[in-house]
């Protein structure tokens, strides 16, 4: 399940954080320069504590399309694009 999936005040475990997928036009046999570029908000989300087994609990979500996601990690908050808590894979808490 993603993270933009949970209803609010929904707690659930990070699984994993997904980054972006390769373009459709890209091939091995290209420079590995240009198909293995890093994700810089996957990278960003894991540096700011979006990391597997980091519990993570739904705020609020917005009116137009539930965009922002606010959501907590520990004492920390964070307003994230829906795009952004697409790419979080989260376990619902049990």
């Amino acid at each position: 399940m993603r993270l933009s999936q949970l209803k609010r005040h929904q707690q659930a475990t990070i699984t994993a954080v997904t980054s972006a997928v390769m373009p459709a036009t890209a091939t091995p046999l290209q420079d590995s320069t240009s198909t293995t570029q890093a994700d810089p908000i996957g990278q960003r989300l894991q540096t700011l504590g979006f990391i597997p087994g980091e519990q993570v609990t739904v705020l609020a979500l917005g009116l137009f399309g539930r965009d922002p996601v606010l959501v907590q990690i520990g004492f920390t908050r964070f307003a994230l694009r829906r795009t952004e808590a697409d790419r979080i894979q989260v376990e619902i808490r049990a």
